[in-house]
């Protein structure tokens, strides 16, 4: 289309920095706006027509409800990753004019990577998940002072109580010091930790409940997923929430790429470098995955709860879930037997276990689009 004009913004909590690239090739700033519904409104018709702009900021804290502002009136936007936005050498001038003008000026070049914009089911899901997963790392928390507190006071729990067990909570209740203040934070720490334990019940309580309200073809997918060994319920939840639509990955060796468990390149004619994974995707993924991936040291086999979790799924993807199992196990023991350490080898089962992940989510969703087919015809 001619006469488009490419639109850069430096988005912060309170104000909007603007500039952009004309057709004809002057990048110019317009300045500040506030960051509200109405400012936005206003430069959009000071801009011009909506279907001759292209508008652009970098992913980050203010999260999408600028890009909802934007589709609402009309306008293409686009959602950029600020690690891959291209940087000179030597330039060490940093300010929010100089931010939006290269924003513009890269947009209009084609050197920009946008971001996966999520829906609001799929953004809902994610927080929810997200939010679990604070209150575990808030749990690890709690625990470690309560156990370095009895620690320094030479407390050991008795033999046969594993750590943080039932039995071991009757056993740090039933402590005693001599001391009010030692006494007061035992209580304190104690009830942090009990606090934390039910804070992650309840959210899971809410996961479940959360799940039954989203589209029939994301519970799909859920499903499928848990057919695999080591990802049970939430574990499928999250993977969903970070990836939104399996298909939109031609291939698996993109979701490998997306997630950061890929190695890392430097090479130049002919000199080959390679180093550990790049960890340049998403952490929370590459997370989930990983710790899945520490069940794949075992040999094969259905256990009851994987197998009443597989009676939901497909026959194709219990099949495929069956041949991850053979596939992934004989990698980690090829690994380990090469001399590779326990970690290098389950980061390697990680990175192959995200190809059975996508393989079974888009069988997943093509399933369902067959149905939905099948039902309007």
């Amino acid at each position: 289309m001619k006469n488009v004009r490419f639109v850069g913004l430096d988005v912060h909590a309170e104000t909007i920095a603007v500039a952009v690239a004309e057709p004809g090739g002057e990048v110019r700033s317009l300045g500040r706006i506030p960051n509200r519904p109405e400012s936005v409104g206003r430069l959009i018709r000071k801009l011009g027509k909506p279907e001759q702009l292209r508008v652009c900021y970098e992913a980050g804290p203010t999260g999408y409800v600028l890009y909802w502002q934007l589709s609402e009136l009309g306008v293409k936007c686009q959602v950029v990753a600020p690690t891959l936005i291209p940087m000179k050498a030597g330039d060490r001038v940093k300010t929010d004019r100089r931010d939006a003008e290269k924003l513009a000026r890269c947009y209009r070049a084609g050197d920009l990577t946008a971001v996966w914009v999520p829906d609001a089911a799929h953004e809902a899901l994610r927080d929810l998940v997200r939010a679990r997963l604070a209150a575990k790392r808030d749990q690890l928390r709690a625990r470690n002072r309560l156990s370095k507190f009895l620690l320094r006071h030479g407390r050991r729990a008795p033999e046969g109580a594993s750590a943080w067990s039932t039995k071991y909570l009757s056993w740090v209740k039933s402590l005693h010091f001599e001391q009010t203040a030692q006494q007061l934070t035992l209580e304190d720490y104690l009830h942090e930790v009990e606090h934390a334990g039910e804070r992650i019940a309840r959210l899971e309580h809410s996961i479940d409940a959360a799940i039954e309200t989203l589209p029939v073809k994301m519970r799909a997918v859920i499903e499928a997923l848990q057919s695999l060994r080591g990802i049970a319920q939430v574990s499928a939840v999250s993977i969903m929430a970070e990836l939104g639509e399996m298909s939109r990955f031609e291939r698996a060796r993109q979701l490998m790429g997306y997630s950061g468990v890929v190695s890392w390149e430097d090479s130049s004619g002919q000199r080959v470098h390679r180093g550990g994974i790049s960890k340049a995707g998403n952490a929370h993924l590459r997370r989930i995955v990983v710790e899945a991936a520490w069940s794949y040291r075992h040999r094969p086999a259905i256990g009851k709860a994987l197998a009443a979790r597989q009676r939901r799924t497909s026959k194709q993807a219990s099949e495929l879930a069956w041949k991850a199992q053979h596939r992934l196990h004989q990698r980690y023991v090829r690994l380990i037997g090469r001399g590779k350490c326990k970690q290098q080898a389950i980061t390697a089962v990680a990175r192959e276990l995200l190809g059975f992940i996508w393989a079974i989510g888009v069988e997943a969703q093509r399933a369902h689009n067959t149905k939905q087919v099948r039902r309007a015809a």
